[in-house]
C-alpha cells in the first residue's frame, strides 16, 4: 500500500511541474521557519547572503525580504531573484529607511515578520552569510516545543576580514571561530516564535542601532534563550580603525539614548579614570602604570587568547591598541547619547534620512 502512495505522490508531483524529490521540505516533526531580512543598498552583499539562506537544509518553507528604497540596484536584482525562486518572497516598503522611520532596521523586519507565514521566524542579515546548516542548528529547541527563544551569535567570515576585523571582534560580540561559545543578541543570528514576538510588541522602531539589544531585553523578561553553538552568522565587516571606533561610537550613543546598559557605562568610565590616574602617578611610581597595563591586556584578550595568536603579531597588537580606545569610546559617546536627541544614520541610509 505505501508503494502505491508514494508513486501516486511522485506521479502527482510531475504532472504539477513540482517533483517531490526535487527539493527536500520540512516533514514532521519540523515545523516550517520563515527566514526574514530587512535590506538597503546592499547591492554588493545581496547575492552571497540569498544564495546561503536558499541553500539551508533543511529548506526554510519562505525568505522574507524587505527592501527600504534601495537606489544601487538592490530592488531590482531582488525581485528579478523572486520571480525565479518560489521560496523567496521580494517586499519594497519605503517606509523601512530614515526618511519616514526612525528605526528602519526595526520597522523592515517587523514588515517581514508579519508578512511571514509561519510561526517560528529566523532573522538574517543583508551583510552576513550562512552555512547551510545554520537554519536547522537555530531552531531545533523551537520547532521541538522546547523552547520560544534561540540564539546563534556571529562570528568572522574566515574567507573575508581585515586586521581590525580582528581587533575589533569581541567588543562588537563577534566571535573569531564558528565553535566559540557566545550568548551574544545579535539579529544577525535570532529566532523565536511569532507568539513571542507579538507579545513584545515587535522589534523597537524609535532606535536605529541596537535595536536587537531592546528585543533582547524584553525576550529575557519572558522566556529563557537558547544559545545554540553551531548556528553563527558569518559576517564581514571590512573595518578600518576609524569605521570600527565609528561603529563603538554609535553603538554607545544608541545605548545612551535607550537608557540602557549602565553598567558598561560605569565600567568603561572605571577604566578611563585608572588610565588618567596612572599617568599622574607615574611622577612617583610605575605601578599605577603596570597595573593598568595588566588590566587592558586582560580586557583585550581573555575572551579568545587561544585563537588570536594565529592571525599574528599584528593582530594581537591591534587588539590591545583597540581595546585602550574603548572605554573612551563607549563612556563619551553613551553619556553624550543619553543628553541626544539627534537620530541616529548609517551608509544605507545617505539620501535616504539623516546623515551621520
Amino acid at each position: 500500500m505505501r508503494k502505491w502512495l508514494a508513486m501516486l505522490v511522485m506521479f502527482l508531483g510531475v504532472v504539477s511541474g513540482r517533483s517531490p524529490l526535487s527539493r527536500p521540505r520540512y516533514t514532521f516533526p519540523m515545523p516550517p521557519v520563515s527566514i526574514i531580512a530587512t535590506e538597503l543598498n546592499e547591492i554588493g552583499d545581496i547575492a552571497r547572503v540569498v544564495d546561503s539562506l536558499l541553500a539551508q537544509e533543511p529548506p526554510p518553507a519562505e525568505i522574507v525580504i524587505v527592501d527600504g528604497g534601495s537606489t544601487d540596484g538592490t530592488w531590482e536584482w531582488l525581485a528579478g531573484e523572486a520571480s525565479r525562486e518560489p521560496r523567496l518572497i521580494a517586499m519594497r516598503d519605503e517606509s523601512c529607511s530614515l526618511k519616514h522611520s526612525r528605526g528602519p532596521v526595526s520597522r523592515g523586519r517587523n514588515v517581514a515578520i508579519a508578512a511571514a507565514k509561519s510561526s517560528i521566524i529566523a532573522c538574517a542579515d543583508a551583510g552576513c552569510t550562512y552555512a547551510p546548516d545554520w537554519l536547522g542548528n537555530l531552531t531545533a529547541r523551537i520547532a521541538a516545543g522546547e523552547a520560544e527563544y534561540a540564539l546563534g551569535g556571529t562570528c568572522l567570515d574566515p574567507d573575508a576580514h581585515t586586521i581590525w576585523d580582528i581587533a575589533s571582534a569581541p567588543f562588537f560580540s563577534v566571535r573569531l571561530s564558528p565553535l566559540e561559545p557566545t550568548k551574544s543578541c545579535t539579529a544577525r543570528s535570532m529566532a523565536f516564535t511569532k507568539e513571542l514576538w507579538q507579545r513584545i510588541g515587535g522589534f523597537p522602531e524609535q532606535v536605529l542601532v541596537g535595536e536587537d539589544t531592546l528585543f533582547d531585553l524584553e525576550a529575557r523578561r519572558q522566556t529563557r534563550p537558547d544559545f545554540v553553538v553551531n548556528a553563527k552568522a558569518l559576517y564581514r565587516p571590512l573595518n578600518t580603525f576609524r569605521s570600527a571606533c565609528r561603529q563603538m561610537k554609535r553603538y554607545a550613543i544608541s545605548d545612551g539614548q535607550a537608557g540602557v546598559r549602565w553598567m558598561r557605562l560605569f565600567r568603561n568610565s572605571a577604566r578611563c579614570l585608572l588610565q588618567i590616574a596612572a599617568l599622574v602617578a607615574v611622577r612617583w611610581t610605575v605601578l599605577p602604570i603596570l597595573f593598568v597595563f595588566v588590566l587592558e591586556a586582560w580586557y583585550a584578550f581573555h575572551r579568545d587568547w587561544r585563537i588570536l595568536p594565529r592571525f599574528g603579531f599584528k593582530a594581537v597588537l591591534a587588539r590591545f591598541a583597540f581595546s585602550v580606545v574603548v572605554p573612551w569610546l563607549v563612556a563619551f559617546n553613551q553619556i553624550r547619547g543619553r543628553f541626544s536627541a539627534k537620530p541616529l544614520s548609517n551608509w544605507q541610509n545617505q539620501g535616504h534620512g539623516t546623515a551621520s
